[in-house]
């Protein structure tokens, strides 16, 4: 097997960095662990900067290819590495993984207001006593409204996915700073964080908070 390079930002804060973390890690592949200091803009400079056309993080190198985008990298690792052999992290069914696609796309294009409001700061490292505007509260409401809707038991498809995973980070930026959250939607997100992989993530060093 080609050696396998993820690079991850430094304080471990990235939810997109934990989806390709959490992949590798469900699927027991071997892997080496790079971390890019994003505040001393190391990914504007050599070597990370010439690895990948966008200089974004999470990356992962896999023999000729770097590949970015957690999306297309958790695609890619399903297809090069695939259920039975490996652990499975998307569903099987056709409509299953593009129901899974479609919740991963969707995290990572709405809430704009909730993500600046919530960062994963508050996730990993420490709560914030700043209230919620307007426009963070309606994305909070917009986060649960929809999150009810598509959790109907212990995971979204039947079995665990990676968007179990990204869905409970995304409800842990309430959650995990004390927001109220809905207790069904409460009870789905902790049993989602005590799987190892996520665990591990959760472990990782992360230094002093920013300011």
């Amino acid at each position: 097997m080609q050696e396998l390079i993820l690079y991850v930002d430094s304080r471990f804060t990235s939810p997109w960095a934990l989806s390709v973390f959490q992949t590798l890690t469900e699927k027991q592949l071997p892997f080496t662990l790079h971390t890019v200091d994003l505040d001393k803009g190391e990914q504007h400079r050599a070597p990370f900067r010439d690895l990948g056309p966008t200089g974004r993080i999470p990356l992962l190198v896999h023999g000729d290819l770097s590949l970015a985008e957690s999306s297309a990298i958790v695609e890619y690792l399903e297809e090069a590495f695939p259920p039975p052999a490996w652990q499975a992290v998307l569903p099987g069914g056709l409509q299953q993984r593009a129901r899974a696609r479609q919740v991963m796309a969707w995290l990572r294009s709405d809430l704009m207001a909730l993500r600046a409001e919530r960062s994963t700061e508050v996730v990993f490292c420490a709560p914030t006593q700043a209230p919620l505007t307007a426009a963070g509260q309606a994305a909070a409401d917009r986060l649960t409204g929809i999150a009810e809707r598509l959790v109907k038991g212990e995971h979204l498809f039947g079995e665990w996915c990676i968007a179990d995973s990204e869905l409970a980070l995304a409800l842990n930026r309430l959650i995990l700073n004390g927001d109220p959250v809905p207790e069904r939607l409460r009870t789905y997100c902790a049993a989602q964080w005590q799987r190892d992989s996520v665990r591990q993530w959760v472990a990782k060093p992360r230094g002093q908070a920013r300011g």
